[in-house]
């Protein structure tokens, strides 16, 4: 990816977006390429991100109206897919399992679906192969093999699985 001043954030986001998923074998939907790209710009200058208790806010939400309900639900998820993706090692060093993030998130975007066709609903069944894009951005993002099946057994990454066969050159077996 070449980075040049004068392109837009979305042209960028969206390089960004389209290497990652080659990077872990994914081509997304262009409905959750989009929202991603947006989710992207909308949270890049947010250092808040990792202040909240997503269950607290999550909770806090449900209290709401729906108008305000449904925007707090849908900040609660794509903080949750943020965290999950970009910051899985700041759960670890909380002693918080990255289940906490993708069941949370899921729910909140599920919630806030009103069809089976919407683009939350998307969000909430394909949780994990977002989260797995988001994963690839990152720097080194390659998993330790503990972490890869970790991944892969309790959400069933296929980012992670892939990561875990390229350590033992074998198939792994679940354990649930």
């Amino acid at each position: 990816m070449s980075l040049l001043i004068n392109r837009s954030s979305p042209t960028i986001w969206h390089e960004v977006i389209k290497t990652a998923e080659d990077r872990c074998s994914i081509a997304l939907n262009a409905e959750l390429e989009t929202y991603l790209i947006s989710l992207l710009i909308r949270y890049s200058n947010r250092p808040d991100l990792a202040q909240q208790i997503f269950a607290k806010a999550f909770m806090e939400a449900l209290q709401l109206r729906e108008r305000e309900r449904n925007v707090a639900l849908q900040h609660v998820g794509d903080q949750c897919l943020l965290y999950a993706g970009l910051y899985p090692q700041a759960a670890e060093k909380k002693h918080v399992k990255l289940h906490y993030f993708v069941d949370l998130g899921r729910v909140a975007y599920a919630t806030i679906s009103t069809t089976v066709n919407d683009v939350y609903w998307s969000l909430a069944l394909q949780f994990i192969v977002v989260m797995d894009v988001l994963q690839s951005i990152r720097p080194h993002s390659d998993l330790l093999p503990l972490q890869a099946y970790e991944q892969w057994n309790e959400l069933g990454s296929q980012r992670a699985l892939k990561i875990l066969q390229s350590y033992t050159r074998g198939i792994p077996t679940k354990t649930r």
